[in-house]
Formats: C-alpha cells, sequence, structure tokens
C-alpha cells in the first residue's frame, strides 16, 4: 500500500520539553474535559492518521472540528472521543468529551510525527470501547494504508456485525488505499467518501453529515441539505 517518507526525529517536530511532558498534559486536559452525565448521548469516535504526511489536513481538522457541533440539534448532545496514531507504535486515545474547544484544544497538543499506519489498532479499539458502551459511528480520516488489508478487512466486518459503521475519509487519490477504504466502509455498513485538503468545505460537510448521523441516526442525517450527507445517506440506505 502507499508508503511514507522516512521518518524524522521526534525531537525535530517538537521541543523537547514539549515531547516530555506531552503525555502528562494530555492526560490532565482531556480528565477536565470529560462529562459524566452525558449516559445517554450520541457517541462519536474520531480516528486520524497522525503521521508526518498528515500535518496540513490534521491543522485543517482543527479548525473544522468545531463544525461538527453545529450539525446536532439543540435537543441532542454528542459525546467525542479522539483516537490517533503516529511515530513508531504510538496510538493514544483521550477520554469522551460533550464541548467542541475542548476536542479542539486537545488536538492542538498534537503533533504529527512520522511513522507507518496502526488502523487496526483504531478498529479494535472501536469494538472494545462498543463492548462497554455503544458507539454510534466510527471517523477514520486518512491517507495511506501499511498494514495487512485481509487482516484489517475483517475487523471492519466485526464492527458491522456489531451496528457500528465506518465513515472512512481519503484524503488523495490513491486507488489501492482507495480500495482498502471503500471495503471497510461496506464491511462495515458505513460509508466512504474522498476529500481533498485544498478544498476544506469538503471535509467540513463530511464530519458535520457523521456528527449528526451519531446524534440522532439517519433522521438528523437526512436534516443536513449539503451533497455530502446526501452521498454518505445514500451509501447507508443501500447497506
Amino acid at each position: 500500500m502507499s508508503e511514507k517518507n522516512p521518518a524524522r526525529r521526534a525531537d525535530a517536530v517538537t521541543p523537547k520539553t514539549q515531547v516530555r511532558d506531552e503525555v502528562s498534559v494530555f492526560v490532565q486536559k482531556v480528565g477536565l474535559m470529560a462529562r459524566p452525565n452525558a449516559a445517554e448521548d450520541g457517541r462519536l469516535l474520531f480516528g486520524m492518521d497522525a503521521t508526518m504526511s498528515r500535518q496540513p489536513t490534521w491543522d485543517m481538522a482543527i479548525s473544522l472540528q468545531a463544525g461538527m457541533f453545529e450539525a446536532i440539534p439543540k435537543d441532542a448532545h454528542l459525546q467525542v472521543q479522539l483516537i490517533y496514531f503516529r511515530g513508531l507504535g504510538e496510538c493514544r486515545a483521550s477520554k469522551w468529551v460533550l464541548d467542541s474547544n475542548a476536542l479542539a484544544r486537545l488536538m492542538s497538543t498534537i503533533s504529527c510525527q512520522g511513522g507507518n499506519t496502526q488502523i487496526g489498532r483504531v478498529f479494535s479499539h472501536a469494538r472494545d470501547e462498543h463492548k462497554r458502551r455503544r458507539i454510534n459511528a466510527v471517523i477514520y480520516v486518512g491517507d495511506a494504508m501499511e498494514e495487512n488489508v485481509d487482516a484489517l478487512c475483517a475487523k471492519a466486518g466485526e464492527l458491522g456485525v456489531m451496528g457500528l459503521p465506518l465513515f472512512v475519509f481519503q484524503e488523495g487519490h490513491d486507488s489501492r488505499v482507495e480500495a482498502a477504504f471503500r471495503e471497510f466502509a461496506r464491511l462495515s455498513k458505513g460509508a466512504y467518501a474522498r476529500f481533498d485538503s485544498s478544498a476544506p468545505q469538503q471535509l467540513a460537510d463530511l464530519l458535520k453529515a457523521v456528527a449528526a448521523y451519531a446524534s440522532g441516526g439517519r433522521a438528523h442525517l437526512r436534516l443536513q441539505s449539503s451533497g455530502a450527507a446526501r452521498a454518505l445517506l445514500t451509501q447507508i440506505e443501500k447497506r
């Protein structure tokens, strides 16, 4: 599958003090963001490839993710958990948050680092979280796939059996990655879309559409007027 450039040293990307303190700051912040009284809210797992090639889109997603919450009716709520991977085997998940500003602050503490994809760990985390308490949808945003595609398809199919759809958004035009991402969406009874990092409105519309779906199912998704929302709905209804 799509190969990445060799990883740069982590301390060439972030100051040493930030690297040293990153884990403790991460834990402190997400602990303060969590809202324990939201047992009935919709839940959305937001997975992102944070390897080096993702830096431009990561920055864009920080500015766009607040728009996800704008798509939710005022009488509904949505919990979001961020999971990302980067570097040499690093894969981390936040606690569940309800506040768009909290999610933006969380994402702003994370810098992309070179490394291979760890999509399987995202899918496994989604499965385990869903077993503990229902997740309504998973977003995955990435541009590459360097793992065993059959193993990933098996995990995606397991999510589909559990009733947890994957909304897989691809940046770029790698045909092999597209084939894999489309299959993940099909097997999980979710949807696939491609976006262009030079046209941020595409990603904004996609994120809003999935947020609406996670907060209220197909009924809320139908309220979205964007072409992205209609395209996702069409795919879901065909599953």
